[in-house]
Parts: C-alpha cells; structure tokens; sequence
C-alpha cells in the first residue's frame, strides 16, 4: 500500500496540468484587477486605440490635409491697386491739368486650364496616403496591444506553472525528510531536495519580474501608470494556421500598409510629372482700370496679360526631370517593400509552423510521459528501489517542458498576429490546435 506522503506527491503531478487549465475568473469588459473579470484581448485593443495618441494625431493629419483641398484648386487672390499723379496731396486732382488723375485697378491671375485641376488631385493623394498612413499606424498598436497580451499571458502561465512545481519540490523534500528520519533515506537526498527548492525560488524571482515588466507594458499602451494593476489574462484559444503561404503572399502584396502608402505616393508623382509639364504653358492674366481726371469723362481701361516660360531651361524642365525621379523613386521603394513582404510573410509563417509543431510534441508526447517518469521514479524512490536524483531530474525536466509549451504558444499566437498585421485577415479560433488540457486527460 502507497504511504500517505506518496499519495500526496502523486495527487499534486496529477493535479499540476489541471491547476494551470482551471477556467479563471468570471469575463469581464475591464483590463483592470478584479476577483471577477478577466483581461479580454479585445478590450485591450480596442482601449490601445481609443487611447493611442499617435492614432490621434494621424487622424488630425487627414482631418488637416482635407482643409487644404479647396486651398489646392483655389484661384489666386486678385490684387488691388489705387493711385494717383499730379498733386502731392493724396488722391487730388490738379486743375486744368489732362495728366493728373486718380484711379483703381483691379487684377487677376489665371492658371493654365488643367492646372488647379492636378493640383487638387495631388491633394486628394497626399489625403488618401495620411488615411493609408493612419491605418499603419492603427495595425502596429493592435500588434503590439496582441504582443504585449501574449507575453503577459506567457509569464503568467509561466509563473504559475513554477509555483505548482515548488509545491511539487516541498512536498517531496518532505517526503525525503520523512525518509530519512526512518532510516530509508540519505541526508544528501535531503539535502538535494532543498537545494532545487532554492534554485526554483530563483526561476520565480526571475518570472515575476518578467511578469512586472509585461504588465508595465500593457498599462503603457493604455496610457495610464505602469503600477496599475491588471486581471489575468484569459485562456487563449490557438488560432487557425493558414494552409497555403500562396494565398498569405498575395493577400500580404494586396493589404500591406506600408505598400499602400507607397502606392498613394506613386499615385502623387505621377499627377506631380504632369503638373510640372503643364507649368509649360503659360499663365493668364486681366486687369481693370478705372481713372477719373480734371474736367474729362472717366476712363475704363482692360489689360490682357500672358505669361512666357522663357527661362524653361533652368525652371520648368530641371522641376519636370525632379518630378519624374521622384516617381521612380517611389516605385523602386513599392517594389523593394514586396520583396520584404514576402521574407516577413515568409518567416512569421515559418515560426507559427514550428511552434503549432511543437505544442503538438509537448501536450501530446513529452508531457505526458515525462510526468509518467516521474510517478515511477517517485514510487521506486518511496520504495528504496529509487533515487532522489531520477525524481528531482523528472521534475526539473516536467517544469521546462511546461513553459515551453506556454512559449511556443505565446510564440505562436505573436507569429499570427504579424501574419494578420500584413494582411488585414483575423486568424479562426482552431479548437484541433493541440491545448495543454487535452494532455493532462490523456494522462
């Protein structure tokens, strides 16, 4: 019959998968600590944004920029002249004199047609590339309010997971004490006992501070203080890893933010070429004149004026040759970024892969019968057929593989969200993505 100490240690192995799967606190819709809410992914986005002030001042560029539209196709302000000659007193007219007289002139200037046209159409594109702009902006804060989730989510588990197995090590520390006390046991295994004991309150000083500082990070992207405590995070449910990495590269090459803002920018250079090679032609101009003199009917007077683009040479032609580079510039930009596109679709793709492969290994392999390895080192340990080291060693090896699994899926859910940010596809809920439950029933 197994003593009371060996059915202690085996009911908390037994135990330690489940503990770290028990459903956690009631939902809730704040990030805040409490007894009964959670920290939803969701709400930590959607907060990341509300309260992103970088988000806000793109959206008060684009809201700028569309005050400048009707500034862009607007004529230019007419002028007003009045004067006078003869008299040195201001607008007097001297008798009997033809010469002497006052007047007005009203003038405007009139741009070649087509003119006002492209540039409220370069206009509407430096609007379109802010929007474009603000969406980049609006994927990275959801990327990094989903990395900072993750890591958070992976610490915590991390840390609860080395808390169990500290409890695992003194229970067994007491068994060996126990041992020994009745002569069954050498004090080293005692000894030895207490001493990974010790190295694990290393490991959790280490992941508490890992924790802290995650939590730091959150509460930095909700803009408030870093000392703000938060709810744990919820369970996560592994997402679906895309099938084909095909489909990932053109829906990346047809959705990716940074390419949008530069096909915008091609989209200006070009409209930009056409208005420097409509600077060619001349501009208009009308003036009115209204003169009142001595003795004599008033005088109206009509002036047409045109302008010549004589020195084109050194002006209009260097402004269209400076135009036509910088849409080649922009282009070669949008073409090396498709080139980046695919290695970071490429590689992002890749991590999930491994990490969906490995999760795999440790919830349905590794886990399982490691913490089988040691239930029989345990029991040939309690029985004298056993030593110390074959259960401390099991232990040790069932707490890293535990973290690793958090790892891979924190690693797993981040290599998603990349792969989301690139593009604007919201990964599915996978419930046949191997979750560390399932090996703790199998077991």
């Amino acid at each position: 019959m197994k003593s009371p100490w060996l059915c202690a240690v085996l009911a908390v192995s037994s135990a330690t998968w489940a503990w770290s799967q028990q459903a956690g606190p009631q939902a809730g819709g704040n990030v805040n600590a409490s007894n009964s809410q959670v920290l939803h992914l969701d709400d930590l986005v959607r907060q990341a944004l509300d309260k992103s002030v970088e988000a806000q001042s793109a959206l008060h560029t684009i809201e700028a920029m569309k005050h400048h539209l009707p500034q862009a196709q607007a004529l230019p302000d007419p002028t007003v002249a009045v004067g006078w000659a003869g008299n040195p007193a201001p607008f007097s007219i001297m008798a009997r004199d033809a010469s002497s007289y006052r007047g007005a002139t009203v003038s405007e200037q009139f741009p070649y047609p087509g003119k006002l046209k492209l540039q409220g159409a370069i206009a509407g594109k430096d609007v379109e590339a802010a929007q474009a702009a603000y969406e980049a902006i609006r994927r990275r804060i959801i990327l990094e309010a989903k990395t900072a989730y993750y890591e958070y989510f992976y610490d915590r588990k991390a840390l609860q997971t080395a808390q169990h197995n500290k409890e695992l090590l003194e229970t067994l520390t007491q068994l060996a004490e126990s041992q020994y006390r009745v002569g069954k046991a050498s004090q080293s295994d005692v000894l030895r006992s207490q001493v990974e004991v010790s190295l694990l309150l290393e490991k959790l000083i280490v992941l508490e501070e890992q924790r802290d500082e995650a939590q730091a990070r959150i509460n930095t992207l909700l803009v408030r203080s870093v000392e703000t405590p938060l709810a744990p995070a919820e369970e996560l449910q592994p997402a679906t890893i895309p099938d084909s990495i095909e489909q990932l590269y053109t829906s990346s090459a047809e959705n990716d933010a940074a390419k949008a803002i530069q096909e915008k920018q091609i989209e200006r250079d070009r409209l930009s070429v056409k208005l420097a090679e409509r600077q060619l032609r001349p501009d208009f101009g009308v003036s009115y004149m209204l003169q009142q003199r001595a003795d004599q009917a008033t005088m109206n007077g009509l002036t047409f004026s045109v302008s010549i683009p004589v020195f084109n040479k050194t002006k209009q032609r260097p402004a269209i040759a400076e135009a036509a580079e910088n849409l080649i510039s922009a282009e070669k930009s949008r073409d090396s970024r498709l080139n980046q596109i695919r290695y970071e679709v490429k590689q992002q793709y890749l991590v999930a892969t491994a990490a969906n492969k490995l999760m795999t290994l440790y919830s349905k392999g590794v886990i399982p019968q490691t913490s089988l390895a040691y239930e029989s080192s345990l029991a040939a340990y309690q029985t004298g057929k056993g030593d110390m080291q074959s259960a401390l060693a099991n232990i040790s090896t069932l707490l890293n593989y535990e973290t690793d699994y958090y790892r891979q899926l924190a690693d797993y859910q981040t290599a998603l969200a990349r792969i989301e940010s690139l593009t604007n596809a919201t990964p599915s809920a996978s419930p046949s993505t191997p979750a560390i439950a399932a090996a703790t029933k199998e077991k």
